[in-house]
């Protein structure tokens, strides 16, 4: 074995989570290569919730394991959620305190050095200037999608898992976003695990594509080639073969 490859971004080894009788998700198995940027598709229930739950170490499994950066996050996840980070623009901030505040409490929970010269630095980066001193409450919902962004990028993390990262947000400033986000992996060889119903999306910003589906992984590559062994024009057709069970066959023809 060679000691100097690096363990996995990533790795789940058969992890399960069940609730009563029903398998949310289903001894899955994958390993997330460091720099990476892999999209975690599926319908609603397909498990890709409770899966990202159990890579943070929010969502105790029911068998299997799940590591990050070598770590298993079963018992060693204080060693590295400092080195995570997870960006969703449902969850809201403390609508009392304002952008800045809200920054401030979440910097020096992750014990960011000079929070106030990185919530600066954020605040030009993601255009948070004209209300980094607004309430969180009274900001726009595509204000709320930047500022959960800067929440999520505070500590400059290594493993970012973003949950619709561009929702609510206009064309141009969803483009910039997206730009935004292809820089900060390349600038830090950082490794992205993306949850999006944003086809456009994923075919842009992946490299790989996870496809899950009533708990179980159902296919995995990059999004090319899933477009081509489908036969499709795109991945949101691919998708909807896969969610709609006729990928299969569909599958099966392109073969």
């Amino acid at each position: 074995m060679n000691v100097n490859v690096p363990p996995p971004a990533i790795e789940a080894d058969r992890l399960t989570k069940r609730y009563g009788e029903a398998n949310a998700v289903d001894s899955i198995s994958f390993q997330i290569a460091a720099g990476s940027v892999t999209g975690l598709l599926g319908g609603n229930g397909a498990g890709k919730t409770t899966t990202i739950g159990m890579i943070m170490s929010l969502v105790a499994p029911t068998s299997g394991r799940v590591s990050v950066l070598g770590f298993d996050m079963a018992r060693d996840a204080y060693r590295v959620l400092h080195r995570m980070n997870f960006e969703s623009p449902y969850i809201d901030l403390p609508h009392r305190l304002t952008v800045r505040q809200n920054l401030t409490v979440f910097g020096r929970l992750y014990g960011v050095k000079s929070v106030s010269e990185r919530i600066a630095r954020l605040a030009a980066d993601l255009d948070l200037k004209d209300f980094v001193d607004r309430q969180s409450g009274k900001l726009s919902a595509g204000q709320k999608t930047r500022v959960a962004l800067a929440k999520a990028l505070i500590n400059e993390p290594d493993i970012l898992i973003l949950d619709e990262p561009t929702a609510s947000l206009d064309p141009d400033t969803a483009d910039w976003i997206r730009g935004h986000l292809e820089r900060y992996r390349a600038n830090n060889n950082a490794t992205l695990l993306l949850a999006s119903h944003n086809m456009g999306e994923v075919e842009r910003l992946c490299d790989r594509v996870l496809m899950m589906k009533r708990g179980s992984i159902v296919d995995d590559d990059a999004p090319a080639k899933l477009i081509a062994r489908y036969g499709r024009q795109n991945l949101e057709e691919v998708f909807l073969d896969i969610a709609r069970g006729t990928g299969a066959a569909k599958k099966e023809a392109a073969e």
